[in-house]
């Protein structure tokens, strides 16, 4: 068993005495980290009081696309790990997903007053995520900082631009915490490609299009002119809001009314594979036990295996101990 879910804006949350008690672990913590690198992470972006979709924006543009590699060599290498992927796995479904191109911090209007993050997305699809980030030469394709050619351990460089050959569909994550102050981890399943048996927040990815759904905001591709592009953002920030409750509904069994509105509280990327996750924060009004029983019952029942609800500080514990048993 392995733990991978993110850390960073979980600790965003805790409170000063809740860090003190954790404080004796983080060596350990730190160590489990360092030998499994799935586990580590880079915050990208950080909101630690949280911000609600009125704090939020998004600005959808085909600049935020991936730009492909000048090695033609490494380009057809997507075709060939996808073509692997698809023998292994007949029934992957090459779907448009939104790609992370960084993000920037604005005033919401003329006071100068609040401050707001705003999301710069773009299009990509699973068969390049798969072809780029799940590679076993994932590395080849990020640009290396500058003054070093093999060092992928960068201080100056703009991370949009280090990953700008990657597919790096943003994922979402939620952090859900019960009635009774626990928080919902799920163990990942062995039947997923990606990082099976680690624990994680549920989660997925906001989707441009959403399959055998009636409300689908029918993104396919970037079509200039055929839609207000303030429009376009304000639909993309909806579906990445109530993406995220429709994630933790479908795999924790959890009903939407029992969920609070999320806020933001930022963006982490893992250092292996570079993917990117956009991370919310929600209550639920319902307690752990109560949690469990409808776990039994979720619509997604393929991606894990197990619910656990813990504290903060047993969280890090289960993530320090549980790291290849």
């Amino acid at each position: 068993m392995r733990a991978a879910a993110a850390r960073q804006p979980l600790a965003a949350f805790l409170s000063r005495s809740t860090r003190s008690r954790m404080a004796a672990s983080a060596s350990a913590t730190g160590s489990a980290a360092a030998a499994d690198p799935g586990t580590a992470y880079k915050l990208l972006l950080s909101c630690p009081t949280g911000l609600p979709r009125s704090r939020v924006s998004v600005k959808f543009d085909q600049s935020f696309d991936r730009i492909p590699h000048p090695d033609a060599a490494l380009e057809e290498s997507i075709s060939e790990i996808w073509n692997q992927r698809l023998e292994q796995n007949p029934l992957l479904y090459n779907g448009t997903k939104f790609r992370y191109g960084g993000n920037a911090w604005h005033y919401k209007d003329d006071s100068n007053q609040e401050y707001c993050a705003s999301l710069h997305l773009g299009l990509t699809d699973y068969r390049t995520f798969v072809g780029t980030n799940l590679n076993p030469l994932w590395e080849k394709f990020l640009v290396p900082s500058e003054g070093n050619l093999f060092s992928f351990n960068l201080i100056n460089l703009d991370d949009s631009v280090h990953c700008q050959h990657m597919s790096n569909p943003l994922g979402n994550g939620a952090i859900v915490e019960t009635s009774d102050e626990k928080i919902i981890v799920l163990q990942r399943s062995y039947n997923v490609g990606e990082f099976p048996g680690y624990y994680v927040f549920p989660g997925g990815h906001s989707e441009s299009v959403r399959l055998f759904q009636p409300l689908e905001i029918g993104i396919v591709g970037h079509q200039a002119g055929e839609e207000d592009p303030a429009h376009l953002n304000e639909k993309v920030l909806q579906e990445m809001f109530e993406g995220i409750i429709r994630e933790v509904v479908e795999e924790t069994g959890v009903p939407a009314n029992s969920l609070t509105d999320p806020v933001f509280i930022g963006v982490s990327r893992r250092e292996m594979n570079v993917r990117p996750t956009a991370f919310f924060f929600t209550k639920c009004d319902i307690d752990s036990s109560g949690v469990n029983e409808l776990y039994s019952r979720a619509q997604d029942g393929y991606e894990s295996t197990k619910l656990y609800a813990v504290s903060v500080v047993g969280f890090v514990v289960l993530t320090t101990l549980s790291v290849d048993l």
